[in-house]
């Protein structure tokens, strides 16, 4: 039996088709082997996949509220309040104390800052879609390692070296990472400005409020001073009377104690008429003194016209329930920001420029060097940090959706209380009104029969106390009809109006964005 022969070199490449023999024979030999390395590396890259971090199981739980839900689906609208509301209480001195605030406050200075902040945070997200280019140039003196990479002459020698170079980038943004960023910054920035509207009414309402908290306060004492120079006149009556023995002591000493009290109520309302001149020169951002010499009246001041019903556009006439929409809208487009971490990140590199060792020959034609090329990166295995900052995305989305929520259901609760004051307010002005004529009216009667004889001076002291009552529970009623109308005011919204219709559908895609 002959041993098997050997093949040699030679031999191998008569029976290789591939070395020597014809184009197809070697195609057909290598089909097998490049269908292999296919298949080999789509495994690879399916079972890279699958171990990649994904955002599965991870979105937002909290539900917007309906209008509906809170009452507002049936409720009749009412006309749009106008951004200069003041200006109906009809008192110029009052639009000029809020066109004052609203120019020169610092609360609505700090808000205008924190929107330019959104502002330029916008900008920088907007950079970030466009390509980046950068400028280098380093000069270095060195001593090159004789034991190191670089050959004699350069081993062991100092050189000077340097480069001039621009590098470009652009990130493609294929997932929408990017995108998703600036519209939150977006949403944060009208947010902002939502905000800053929002202080604007509030400062304008306080104003006013304060202004009316002030006339109310000059009413009450004017109704003081009219008691006190009432009470004067009795006390001349009683010691007429006590001369001419028909009174008593007791009666004058009765008398002799009302217009000290009567005095000791007025300087009450002094004091609190100069902190109400003090809150407002706050307010309007003057010296405490400035508003020394304001004293405004009640009867000044007009009634302003007010729904009686919730209207059903309240949500989007008040500035605060409007930032809360786009503080939703900015956090649903964080949580797809950082959904978009997951996919992969593609960008586009490329630079050139000159570099050499020798400043002399820096610039020349031989130093230059370039290149270009993508760069594709997937997070694969990142112990958890993605899907631990999705999550957190996610929970921003809920408290921003139960906030905007609360907001909602302060605001329906907030008209419904002003617009049941005012309903109330009437009827006790009303039933005020009829008990004011009958104390004035048994007043007259008692003192008319102090005078004749016929009563005595306890009746006329009770019956004074009535009238005074009636007459300081009038002034805070008129006082309160337009301090509620302001309110109310306030709580529609001040006379707001959304400058950009976006966030009215914010929260109607919120669910179809983020789940």
């Amino acid at each position: 039996m002959k041993p098997e022969a050997t093949h040699g070199p030679a031999e191998f490449e008569r029976r290789d088709p591939c070395n020597g023999g014809r184009p197809l024979d070697c195609a057909k030999r290598r089909l097998p082997t490049l269908a292999a390395f296919v298949i080999a590396v789509a495994s690879t890259v399916l079972l890279t996949l699958a171990g990649c971090a994904n955002p599965r199981g991870i979105a937002s739980q909290a539900v917007p509220l309906a209008p509906a839900q809170v009452g507002l689906a049936d409720a009749a609208s009412v006309p749009v309040i106008a951004a200069d509301w003041w200006t109906a209480l009809g008192d110029p001195a009052l639009s000029a104390l809020v066109e004052r605030a609203l120019a020169d406050n610092p609360s609505l200075k700090a808000s205008q800052a924190r929107v330019e902040r959104a502002g330029a945070n916008v900008a920088a997200a907007r950079a970030a879609e466009g390509p980046q280019v950068n400028g280098t140039l380093d000069v270095t003196r060195q001593r090159y390692s004789a034991n190191g990479l670089y050959p004699p002459p350069l081993a062991g020698s100092i050189q000077n070296s340097g480069t001039l170079q621009a590098a470009g980038s652009w990130d493609l943004d294929l997932f929408g990472r990017n995108r998703a960023a600036l519209d939150a910054s977006i949403g944060a920035e009208r947010a902002a400005d939502a905000d800053r509207q929002a202080a604007s009414v509030l400062l304008s309402s306080n104003v006013a409020r304060t202004y009316l908290q002030l006339a109310r306060l000059f009413e009450q004492r004017a109704v003081a001073r009219r008691s006190l120079e009432q009470r004067n006149e009795f006390l001349k009556l009683i010691d007429q009377r006590v001369r001419a023995g028909i009174d008593t002591a007791v009666e004058l000493r009765q008398g002799e104690g009302a217009p000290p009290e009567t005095r000791q109520q007025i300087e009450a309302l002094d004091e609190q008429i100069a902190l109400a001149r003090h809150a407002l020169a706050a307010l309007t951002v003057q010296p405490p003194s400035a508003l020394d010499a304001l004293a405004p009246r009640l009867s000044a001041m007009r009634s302003v016209a007010v729904p009686d019903a919730l209207p059903a556009d309240l949500l989007g006439r008040r500035a605060d329930i409007r930032a809360a929409r786009w503080r939703v809208e900015a956090a649903t487009r964080d949580v797809a920001a950082a959904r978009a971490q997951f996919y992969p990140t593609i960008n586009l590199s490329a630079f050139i420029g000159l570099s050499s060792i020798g400043l002399d020959r820096l610039l020349r034609s031989a130093s230059e060097q370039y290149g270009v090329g993508p760069a594709i990166r997937l997070p694969i295995f990142d112990a958890g940090r993605l899907r631990a900052n999705l999550r957190g995305r996610a929970a921003d989305l809920d408290v921003a959706i139960e906030t905007y929520n609360g907001a909602v259901l302060d605001a329906v609760h907030e008209v419904a209380d002003q617009l049941g004051s005012l309903q109330s307010i009437a009827r006790q002005r009303r039933e005020q009104g009829l008990a004011q004529t009958a104390a004035e009216s048994a007043h007259d009667l008692s003192t008319q029969r102090y005078r004749a004889g016929l009563g005595t001076y306890l009746t006329v002291l009770t019956a004074e106390a009535s009238v005074l009552n009636q007459r300081r529970l009038g002034a805070d009623l008129d006082a309160r009809v337009l301090d509620t109308q302001i309110a109310l005011i306030r709580a529609l919204g001040g006379g707001y109006a959304a400058d950009v219709p976006r966030a009215d559908v914010a929260l109607a895609r919120t669910a179809q964005t983020v789940r």
